[in-house]
């Protein structure tokens, strides 16, 4: 029996030890990069770095704005282009598909989701950028330089973020009391009715949770994203001009960056920036769930 017992301690100390150490690696990451983007925060002005658009390693300059720009532009599009898809699909599949149809569906979506991202910029490069360069940009009488840049990024974005929106959306209208519904149609409430002035009023705030975890998603995808916005340090000023995103600098600029002075620092401080913007979205979207579980909203 006491042997029973200490296997059981041992077993529960080491089990509590690993999950202690799983939580702490986030913090290990946030305080590793502080360290390591403290040279150049102490070095250049906060307000400089965020808001300069010079950017000359060689030459000190190390503004930060066209990449803050860039990566807001494409995250942006593609939560606009991702959220009505996403939420009229996951409608459907709650609301009208039936048993078979949703048991067929739902593992095509987790397949999306499992997919590397650099297949995604690879069929970004393959489809969508020649059809914004051949078709869609003369169509519109814009210009682009080669069909590369943010709309090419916010569409391949969008379609990666697709799963994580319709499988929380999903989940959430149907923890949808299912008396609510038969209420509002005993009133004569049609189906669709019955929808929007109920399940979508009573699941709002899952939604909205939905949607920020698929944005977090989107704001720290690197190699999809790298291949098809053209990668130009320079302010968009419309969604067929080139971006430079922040994921992208930090991939594409790492390796040379060591025989530059400061040139390190800035692209850890680029790293820490996604970090705690991915981390902030997180959480809102964590606190938001745990307050329906608990049925405050």
């Amino acid at each position: 029996m006491n042997i029973r017992r200490l296997k059981d301690n041992i077993s529960s100390r080491l089990m509590f030890a690993a999950t202690v150490f799983a939580c702490l690696l986030f913090f290990f990451m946030l305080i590793g990069l502080y360290f390591r983007a403290s040279p150049i925060l102490s070095a250049v002005p906060l307000p400089d770095l965020l808001f300069s658009e010079e950017w000359g390693p060689s030459d000190g300059k190390f503004g930060f704005l066209p990449f803050i720009m860039g990566t807001l532009w494409v995250t942006g599009l593609a939560t606009i282009i991702a959220v009505p898809i996403s939420l009229l699909s996951s409608i459907y599949l709650s609301e009208y598909a039936g048993d078979r149809l949703r048991n067929a569906v739902k593992p095509l979506i987790d397949l999306l989701a499992g997919i590397p991202s650099v297949v995604y910029g690879l069929w970004g490069v393959l489809a969508v950028v020649p059809f914004i360069k051949n078709t869609l940009a003369p169509a519109l009488g814009a210009e682009t330089i080669g069909g590369y840049g943010v709309l090419a990024g916010g569409i391949v974005l969008s379609i990666m973020v697709f799963p994580i929106i319709i499988s929380v959306t999903g989940e959430v209208l149907r923890s949808v009391s299912q008396d609510l519904r038969e209420v509002s149609l005993s009133l004569g409430a049609t189906k669709w009715q019955t929808i929007k002035h109920v399940v979508l009023r009573k699941a709002r705030p899952g939604i909205l949770a939905a949607i920020i975890l698929g944005f977090s998603r989107a704001f720290g995808e690197t190699m999809a994203v790298l291949m098809v916005v053209g990668n130009v340090a320079k302010v968009p000023s419309s969604v067929f001009d080139p971006a430079y995103p922040l994921t992208a600098l930090i991939a594409n600029t790492f390796g040379e960056m060591m025989s530059i002075p400061l040139y390190d620092s800035a692209i850890l401080l680029a790293a820490l920036m996604l970090l705690i913007v991915v981390l902030i979205f997180n959480i809102l979207a964590r606190m938001v769930l745990i307050k329906i579980e608990r049925g405050v909203i």
